[in-house]
């Protein structure tokens, strides 16, 4: 998009055609570009139409807003499919939840990318290989490696939406930093919409009770059922047509809880010493403290694509240093850990899983982290950290592949 507008800087019909393919794009890209662009009269004036246009909402075309309503009836409708045809719904969620919303978002973003056509068969032969796969492993309740199968198989739909989003595009590091912000964004709106519904509900619901009807089963199960599938596909609209909304939030949050997050690791570190727990020989234990990793590692990347798009000072820069040097030893534990555990009693699924996850996230970390340092010695600019994180994204993405659809046959389905 940068260079397109470039291109047809003297062409305003072009420009204006830019904009109306991909509003949200041309938003981002022009809003790079014009610091060295001030000094041409037409720059000047989109960044006054633009400007003037964050303070408006934008619910899209009425393409786009029937769209969303059939996809969020659709995802709806996939959540309940238990109860229409009355599967198992232990079965049937801990196996499909991720193809309640993902399917819709995947189908949102390849049709807002214009994808090739060959790239969406292979997306949706994606989704459909893994439909196929995790309905027909065994129904056994004691399995590892069907829990983690399961698990990952989300994280594999995460990817491949991932995939979706990027697009046929060129500039590919660029996008997956972005699906990382979108990612926060989209957490962000989604929590403000369930806020808001679950407000609604708790009204709806009381001023039926004080007429004498007691609607709670049936909201709860129906209305509720639908809110919460298309809570997420409703989100990703809303950021994706309005930018703004959440653009001067998530920057906010992520200049917060930098900070806390580093103190609460330090301070957790030592109470750990103290308080004679240890990953080594606790099993509870070390699962928390890989949670606990995955939750920082994801709030260092969220704040590295957050601090891409605007300039940030050195004390920030500092302080994802030193969360990243932090979270770097918080991983050193729980991968010592993990190791100590396969010598003493053997591998099995779980330890695999976590020993290579461990493994690529202190890889990663690392990778992060000598890019933030670079930085803050002044070799190099902080957008090299974002394709850093975005050139890494694809081996977590084999890892998910490994797990998912390896680890069963290779564990015997135990």
């Amino acid at each position: 998009m940068k260079d397109q507008i470039l291109l047809n800087l003297d062409n305003p019909g072009q420009l204006e055609r830019l904009y109306r393919a991909d509003k949200p794009t041309f938003k981002r890209a022009f809003k790079t570009l014009y610091p060295e662009l001030q000094e041409n009269a037409l720059a000047g004036f989109w960044h006054e139409r633009l400007s003037f246009a964050n303070d408006e909402i934008s619910w899209g075309s009425r393409k786009d807003l029937v769209f969303i309503v059939i996809a969020s009836l659709v995802a709806g409708l996939i959540a309940k499919i238990p109860a229409i045809f009355g599967v198992n719904e232990e079965f049937f969620y801990s196996r499909n939840i991720g193809f309640v919303v993902f399917p819709a978002l995947m189908v949102f973003f390849a049709r807002k990318n214009k994808m090739h056509a060959g790239n969406i068969a292979v997306l949706a032969g994606s989704m459909a290989a893994g439909l196929v796969y995790i309905n027909l492993l065994p129904d056994v309740k004691t399995s590892d490696t069907l829990i983690l199968s399961c698990i990952h198989l989300v994280l594999f739909q995460w990817s491949v939406l991932g995939f979706a989003f990027v697009g046929d595009r060129s500039d590919v590091g660029e996008k997956r930093l972005g699906f990382l912000k979108y990612n926060g964004d989209l957490v962000v709106m989604t929590a403000l919409i369930l806020i808001s519904g679950g407000i609604l509900t708790a009204i709806t619901i009381n001023l039926f009770a004080l007429i004498g009807f007691r609607i709670e089963e049936f909201y709860f199960q129906n209305i509720g059922v639908f809110g919460l599938a298309a809570a997420p596909i409703v989100g990703t609209y809303l950021t994706q047509t309005n930018p703004q909304l959440v653009g001067k939030v998530s920057p906010v949050i992520a200049k917060i809880f930098s900070p806390l997050v580093l103190v609460m690791l330090i301070v957790y570190l030592i109470a750990m010493v103290y308080s004679g727990k240890d990953p080594y020989n606790d099993r509870e234990f070390l699962l928390i403290f890989n949670a606990l990793l995955i939750g920082v590692m994801a709030i260092i990347f969220f704040s590295v694509a957050e601090t891409t798009r605007i300039s940030r000072s050195k004390a920030e820069v500092w302080v994802l240093f030193a969360l990243s040097v932090v979270t770097i030893m918080v991983n050193g534990i729980a991968l010592s850990a993990i190791l100590f555990r396969i010598s003493e009693w053997g591998i099995t699924p779980n330890r695999a899983a976590v020993l290579g996850s461990n493994a690529l996230i202190l890889i990663n970390l690392l990778l992060v982290t000598g890019q933030i340092y670079k930085v803050v010695i002044g070799k190099t600019d902080i957008k090299e950290v974002g394709k850093t994180i975005g050139y890494f994204l694809p081996i977590y993405f084999i890892w998910t592949i490994i797990v998912t659809f390896v680890f069963p046959l290779v564990f015997g389905f135990k």
